[in-house]
């Protein structure tokens, strides 16, 4: 008896000391995890693919044997009642910290005052909410330390595209008659991102004296398929007329580079194109000259600001209300 009491406390120790080493071996078991909610507006976006990507990449790169992150990314599908939605599950499931692509820029508010009355910190990226005038900053993000914005200040890609068209030899004007003839493709009208490319691109033409006119102005809502369809009845319409097509962002750029293609026009020869968010793709186009130029939308800087901003706030540092990230020229001397 005295032998089996002896051997079931050998055995005891030594289970003891195996969940003892289990426990010393599993450090990361006590790791704190932090729970990262992000609300993409849509992932049928090409930039915004890259950016939702590069955040989960840069997450990880961040995680140590203390800390950890547990990512839950949704798509919204351009539908604001569906995005609603989702913040709303963030909420009930406790998140952490949010970080929202809005779909509707005018549909800030709801989300800041349901994110701040749960005390979650909320980091707002790409698409930046307006003041009432539309030139101001958001209230709601002023003054407010665990709310902020990170993006990039859209009447700087704006003025690049213009800029890129002034240092042509020609201006843009390819017939000499004095006059600009263009095609704009808006993203979304109500984005601000695009309200200012589609302005500052013809104001920096117009500042510097240049004549333009405006033959079709037409929302292509970021989509390819859209761009391609909007150049393609312009050309149909206006032929060898438009000598500049403006596009808000790179994918309806490509949708209107086949448009071009297919109605037998040639970039940097009898039509220019122009784009924004230097996907890829369009940088190696902008390269061998079938589009005239593009401008670099930060995808990788504006992610880790937006990722660096959100650890800020898990730390519990209070944010500053903006965080800004410069675009970069995109044309044929870019790549020397």
């Amino acid at each position: 008896m005295k032998k089996l009491i002896s051997l079931l406390l050998v055995l005891a120790l030594a289970l003891t000391l195996v969940a003892c080493g289990g426990s010393g071996a599993s450090s990361t078991s006590g790791a704190k995890t932090y729970k990262v909610g992000v609300a993409i507006y849509q992932y049928n976006d090409n930039f915004m693919t890259l950016y939702r990507q590069e955040i989960e990449n840069y997450f990880k790169t961040l995680e140590t044997d203390d800390v950890k992150y547990e990512i839950t990314m949704v798509d919204g599908k351009n539908d604001m009642a569906e995005q609603t939605n989702q913040i709303d599950t963030f909420i009930t499931q406790k998140m952490d910290v949010i970080i929202c692509n809005l779909v509707q820029t005018s549909s800030a508010e709801v989300i800041i005052d349901k994110v701040v009355a749960a005390d979650i910190p909320l980091i707002l990226i790409n698409r930046e909410p307006l003041g009432d005038n539309g030139d101001e900053s958001y209230e709601g993000i002023i003054n407010n330390p665990k709310v902020c914005y990170v993006g990039a200040d859209a009447r700087q890609s704006g003025t690049y595209q213009g800029e890129i068209v002034l240092a042509l030899p020609n201006k843009g004007d390819i017939n000499g008659d004095g006059v600009v003839n263009y095609v704009m493709v808006v993203g979304d009208p109500e984005n601000p991102d695009a309200q200012y490319r589609t302005e500052f691109s013809i104001k920096a033409l117009t500042d510097a004296g240049v004549k333009v006119n405006e033959l079709v102005k037409n929302v292509g809502n970021w989509d390819q398929a859209k761009g391609n369809e909007i150049v393609d009845a312009a050309l149909a319409q206006y032929g060898k007329d438009i000598e500049v097509v403006f596009c808000n962002n790179d994918g309806m750029a490509l949708g209107a580079a086949a448009a071009i293609e297919k109605h037998g026009r040639k970039v940097g020869e009898d039509i220019y194109l122009l784009g924004v968010d230097a996907l890829t793709e369009c940088q190696e186009m902008v390269k061998n000259g079938t589009m005239t130029g593009t401008v670099l939308n930060d995808h990788i800087g504006q992610s880790h600001a937006a990722v660096d901003a959100a650890v800020a706030a898990l730390k519990g540092e209070a944010l500053q209300n903006y965080y800004w990230v410069d675009y970069v020229k995109v044309d044929a001397s870019y790549f020397g």
